[in-house]
């Protein structure tokens, strides 16, 4: 008895679902949900900045998708849980969650670095991610119908970056790659998938005015890159639609660095 083949483009396309994204409004998080969204998903975006939830939001319904917005704070643990509570009140479960909130923040040495700095990041990076995962991840088992956990991680999270403090950084990266394994070795017989994407250098907003204040050290990171240049945002984009898609069914609990072969060396 003959099967039908799907369309190998039909197995990218995202219609009828439903994303999550934190940390949505901008930068790489930005390009991710617009090329979601692309694929025919829609999208709740939660972040700090209304102003720019809003712009984005604007931009993914010229697509023709729907788009809502929450703003939050995922530097609070509490903040993290009332926006999770709050999408699945308004929306139900969630079809695709990606955990992109993030950032440095602090360029301060270890031997320096207060506990609540620390904690700060670690919350930002690390606890958010949990929090997220554990409760959209739940509805997602509770619904029965599979699902697909993106967390973005960092480069920063295989190796230590030269010249720059804050370790609490990295140590948040290696830990959400760690436990983007876990969760995805517990949940894989619920059909639901755990990815963490690693992005290297990418001009984000942080990152130009990093350039801009220590341009010796980004000459010397570029230098070390042997694509030559730094990512861009919009390079993010086509690799979240390929892991939230049906595409990438089979591929659970997996480390993809996007670095430009930073990491190579």
């Amino acid at each position: 008895m003959s099967t039908i083949r799907p369309s190998l483009w039909d197995r990218f396309r995202l219609d009828g679902r439903r994303l999550f994204i934190s940390g949505g409004s901008r930068g790489l998080g930005r390009e991710m949900a617009l090329a979601i969204a692309e694929a025919g998903a829609d999208v709740v975006l939660a972040a700090r900045d209304v102003d720019s939830l809003a712009t984005t939001a604007e931009e993914i319904r010229a697509l023709g998708r729907a788009a809502h917005t929450i703003a939050a704070d995922f530097s609070r643990p509490e903040s993290v849980e009332q926006a999770c509570e709050q999408v699945l009140a308004d929306f139900g479960p969630i079809d695709i969650a990606i955990n992109n909130v993030g950032g440095r923040r602090f360029n301060i040495p270890t031997a320096q670095l207060p506990l609540d700095k620390w904690q700060e990041i670690l919350n930002l990076n690390l606890t958010a991610t949990f929090l997220c995962t554990r409760i959209l991840g739940s509805a997602m088992i509770a619904a029965a119908r599979g699902g697909r956990i993106i967390n973005v991680a960092s480069m920063s999270g295989l190796i230590v970056n030269r010249g720059i403090g804050g370790r609490s950084y990295e140590t948040a990266k290696a830990a959400v790659i760690h436990f983007t394994k876990a969760t995805a070795a517990d949940w894989a017989t619920h059909g639901i998938t755990v990815n963490a994407i690693c992005p290297g250098f990418f001009m984000t907003e942080p990152n130009v005015r990093w350039s801009q204040e220590h341009p010796q050290l980004f000459d010397l990171y570029k230098e070390q890159i042997p694509a030559g240049q730094f990512g861009q945002a919009e390079d993010l984009g086509p690799l979240a639609v390929y892991l939230a898609s049906d595409a990438a069914r089979y591929i659970t609990g997996a480390t993809v660095v996007i670095d430009g072969g930073y990491t190579l060396w």
